[in-house]
């Protein structure tokens, strides 16, 4: 029998990430220096495209405060009761407004470089070159503190190991990484593009590598708004523990037909969720939990049970 007092918990479902958090932060510092750097070095060298790669590192900036603004909400609401599943999509939405960024940087990008490949500008190679060095070597920085790899599985106890293939990131932290990355690969093409602009009198190169760069960055930042709006959208009924529980409901000792379910995502790895069942014999709330316990990454589960006649279950089935 289960107690009431287990029934209460906390609907603070997710940590956070507060090595991420502090790793952002000091990504905004390195950012923010090279960023005065470069729209210095443009400016003073005549080089437009360094200064638009500083105006471009500039919006990187505000896309990173962003992101540690977001961290900062989430924990400071985490146990506010009027978030009724936590705060995490806090985070989430976070990632999603700095992939809208993205594509607004992308759009900046083109339109720049069309302009460059229209009205060419003379530019002192050697000093860009130096600086867009600098900037890239920066960017290398900023994407090894933000990167956050970690695969998700998990052995359940009843002796099965789900692998289940896939990889919970942190979206926040996705996202401020791959604006450092978008810096890194605009930087790398700036510096190919000014190395051929000085070696072979390629000046086009330039605004060429910009459109490339910019084609670059719409990509990921569609992939981003992609995987963030599936989560704001609890588009998640295709997860791979939406077949484990449909199987451990069908696996269980009583006959049992789903008539509603639903799974959303409250965590980075963690999900709730309602399911409503159909029996024809004595069944509680609690057994159904039970058969769902060896799913650690379910943190928050409503069972609803409703008896009829065992006839109307087979016409049901049928």
């Amino acid at each position: 029998m289960h107690s009431i007092n287990k029934r209460h918990h906390s609907h603070a479902f997710d940590d956070g990430n507060p090595l991420a958090e502090r790793n952002t932060r000091w990504a905004i510092v390195l950012t923010a220096i090279t960023m005065v750097v470069e729209i210095i070095g443009g400016w003073t060298y005549n080089s437009m495209a360094l200064l638009a790669d500083g105006w471009h590192m500039s919006s990187h900036t505000l896309a990173l405060g962003l992101s540690v603004l977001a961290y900062a909400a989430a924990r400071r609401l985490a146990h506010n009761e009027r978030f009724t599943f936590g705060t995490w999509k806090i985070e989430v939405m976070g990632g999603y407004t700095s992939a809208i960024f993205l594509i607004g940087i992308a759009g900046l990008m083109l339109f720049q470089s069309i302009e460059r490949l229209l009205s060419p500008t003379p530019i002192h190679y050697n000093q860009a070159i130096s600086i867009a060095t600098v900037g890239l070597l920066v960017n290398l920085a900023c994407a090894w503190l933000l990167k956050g790899n970690h695969h998700h599985g998990h052995e359940h106890g009843h002796g099965h190991k789900h692998d289940h293939g896939h990889q919970h990131h942190d979206l926040n932290q996705r996202a401020a990484f791959l604006h450092v990355m978008t810096d890194a690969a605009t930087s790398v093409l700036a510096i190919v593009a000014l190395f051929g602009g000085k070696l072979w009198g390629a000046s086009w190169l330039d605004p060429v590598m910009g459109i490339v760069g910019a084609v670059l960055v719409t990509i990921w930042a569609i992939g981003l708004m992609r995987d963030t709006g599936r989560v704001l959208l609890d588009a998640e009924m295709d997860a791979p523990v939406v077949v484990e529980i449909r199987e451990a409901i069908a696996e269980g000792p009583v006959e049992a037909i789903i008539t509603d379910f639903h799974v959303w995502r409250v965590g980075t790895a963690k999900y709730a969720c309602i399911l409503s069942v159909a029996v024809h014999e004595d069944a509680t709330a609690d057994y159904f939990r039970g058969l769902l316990d060896v799913h650690e990454e379910l943190v928050h589960v409503t069972v609803e049970v409703n008896k009829h006649p065992k006839e109307l279950l087979s016409l049901a089935v049928a």
